[in-house]
C-alpha cells in the first residue's frame, strides 16, 4: 500500500469520515487531503476544517457548491420531471455526481494517487461515487474503507476513535440518533436504525426537520406564483433570485405548510430493498409547478415521450450514471423540449397539499376557441370526429368480426356433433 502517497477524502467531519481519516494515515501511510462540500445541508461546514487540522491534514478544501448544485444538477433533473419508482425525488442521488466531480478536480490539483469515500459496501453511494469518478478520471484509484476494514459496527468505530483520540459527538456516543441522516438543499433523508423495520412508524423525535406535520400546518392556505424560463424556475412571487435561493425559498414555504414528506421502501441498485424517509418540500412544489407549465406549452406527443423516458432517466441518476453518455444524450433531448416551457404557475399550499390554481404562458398551446364547449364559430368541425373515430376503430372492428366468425363456426361444429346418434353399446359377453 506504500504506492499511495496522497489521497483526497470526501470528508464531513462526522464519526465515520473522522475515523477514515486516521485509518488512511495508519494503513496506507499516506498524506490525506480533505474535501468538504457545502451543498445546503444546513449545518456549519467550517468545524470540519478544525477537525481536519486536528487530524494532521495540511490541505483542506471547503467549497460552497450550493449554486452549482441547484443550477447544474437539480434544475436539469427537474426539467425531466424526474421521480424514481413513482415517488422518490432523488435528493441524495443527484448530489453525488457534483461531489465526485469536485473530488476528481482536487485530485488533479493535488496530484493525488487516489480518492476515498465513506460510503458503505451495502449502499448505492459507493456505486454513484465510483462510477462518476471512473467516468471523469478513468485511471483513478479509489479507496473504500468500508469494503476493506473490520470496523463494521458503531461500537468498533467508537472504540477506534477512543484509541486514537478522535473527538466524537456526545449524541453519537450516547446513541441518541436512532437513524442516519443525509441532508442537502433539495432534501433530508433518514435511514437505518429504527427505520429498518418497514412496519414501524417513523419516530416522533428527531425526524422531519424541514417540515411541520400537515395537521399542524396553518389553517389558512397560502398562494404562491412561480415563473419559469426554458423549464427552469427563475422567480418566486415575482422575485428573481439565484437558483439555490429560489429552492431555499420553496423549502421555506413548503416546510411551513407540511409539504414533501415521504416514507418509502425502494429498490437499491445493489439488489436489496431499503426503507427511507424523505423530506423534499421545495422539490415537491417545483415538480408540481413544472408539470403544470408543461401542460400548456408542450406538444402532446413530446410530453408523452418525456413521460416514457423519465423512468429510464431516473434510474440512471439513482444508479449513478449521471456522467454516462446515455444520460447526457437524454439530457440534450430533454433540454431541447424545454425551449418553450416559459410562463407562470399559480399554486395553493395547504396542509401538505400543492394545488395548481392557474397557469399562463406566451407559448401556450391551449386554444380557447377550439377547446370551448360554447359555439366556436366553425373553428372546429365536430363532424370530422366521426371519421377519426371510425379509422381508429378499424383494427378493433376487424378483430371483432374475425372473432365473431370463429365463434359462429365453433358453435356450428358443436351443434353438428350433438345431432349425431349415439353409437350402440355392444352387449357384454355372457
Amino acid at each position: 500500500m506504500s504506492d499511495v502517497r496522497k489521497v483526497v477524502l470526501a470528508y464531513s467531519g462526522g464519526l465515520d469520515t473522522s475515523v477514515i481519516l486516521k485509518w488512511l494515515q495508519d494503513v496506507y501511510q499516506c498524506e490525506v487531503v480533505t474535501f468538504t462540500a457545502d451543498i445546503g445541508q444546513a449545518e456549519e461546514v467550517e468545524p470540519a476544517r478544525a477537525k481536519a487540522r486536528a487530524g494532521g491534514v495540511k490541505s483542506i478544501y471547503i467549497d460552497d457548491l450550493r449554486e452549482e448544485f441547484v443550477r447544474d444538477f437539480v434544475f436539469p433533473m427537474f426539467r425531466a420531471n424526474t421521480v424514481y419508482e413513482g415517488e422518490y425525488l432523488l435528493g441524495t442521488s443527484i448530489a453525488r455526481p457534483l461531489i465526485t466531480k469536485r473530488l476528481v478536480e482536487i485530485a488533479r490539483i493535488e496530484k493525488a494517487d487516489a480518492i476515498a469515500h465513506g460510503a458503505t459496501g451495502k449502499g448505492n453511494d459507493q456505486v454513484r461515487f465510483e462510477l462518476g469518478a471512473y467516468a471523469l478520471m478513468p485511471d483513478v484509484r479509489i479507496i473504500a474503507p468500508w469494503r476493506e476494514w473490520d470496523l463494521l459496527s458503531r461500537d468498533r468505530l467508537l472504540a477506534y476513535a477512543d484509541q486514537h483520540g478522535i473527538a466524537v459527538d456526545f449524541k453519537k456516543r450516547k446513541g441518541e440518533a436512532p437513524f442516519s441522516m443525509d441532508a442537502n438543499l433539495l432534501h433530508i433523508s433518514y435511514e437505518g436504525g429504527v427505520l429498518e423495520d418497514p412496519a414501524a412508524p417513523p419516530p416522533e423525535k428527531g425526524m422531519w426537520r424541514l417540515t411541520v406535520a400537515p395537521e399542524k400546518a396553518p389553517n389558512k392556505a397560502e398562494m404562491v406564483e412561480l415563473d419559469f424560463e426554458r423549464g427552469d424556475l427563475i422567480a418566486v412571487n415575482g422575485q428573481r433570485m439565484a437558483a439555490h435561493e429560489l429552492l431555499g425559498e420553496l423549502n421555506r414555504l413548503g416546510g411551513k405548510h407540511g409539504i414533501g414528506r415521504l416514507d418509502l421502501v425502494e429498490n437499491r441498485y445493489v439488489g436489496m430493498k431499503s426503507r427511507g424517509c424523505y423530506e423534499t418540500p421545495g422539490g415537491t412544489i417545483l415538480l408540481r409547478a413544472h408539470r403544470a407549465i408543461e401542460s400548456i406549452t408542450l406538444d402532446r406527443e413530446v410530453g408523452h415521450l418525456k413521460d416514457d423516458l423519465m423512468p429510464r432517466y431516473a434510474s440512471l441518476i439513482y444508479n449513478g450514471y449521471w456522467w454516462s453518455p446515455e444520460r447526457r444524450t437524454l439530457q440534450h433531448l430533454i433540454d431541447f423540449t424545454q425551449q418553450t416551457v416559459n410562463g407562470t404557475v399559480e399554486l395553493k399550499l395547504y396542509k401538505g397539499n400543492v394545488i395548481v390554481t392557474g397557469r399562463r404562458s406566451e407559448n401556450s398551446l391551449f386554444d380557447t376557441r377550439i377547446a370551448t364547449f360554447d359555439d366556436d364559430g366553425g373553428v372546429y368541425n365536430q363532424a370530422d370526429a366521426g371519421g377519426f373515430i371510425k379509422l381508429n376503430a378499424l383494427r378493433m372492428r376487424i378483430a371483432a368480426k374475425v372473432e365473431a366468425a370463429k365463434g359462429k363456426a365453433e358453435r356450428a361444429g358443436a351443434d353438428k356433433g350433438a345431432s349425431k346418434p349415439a353409437p350402440a353399446r355392444r352387449k357384454a359377453a355372457a
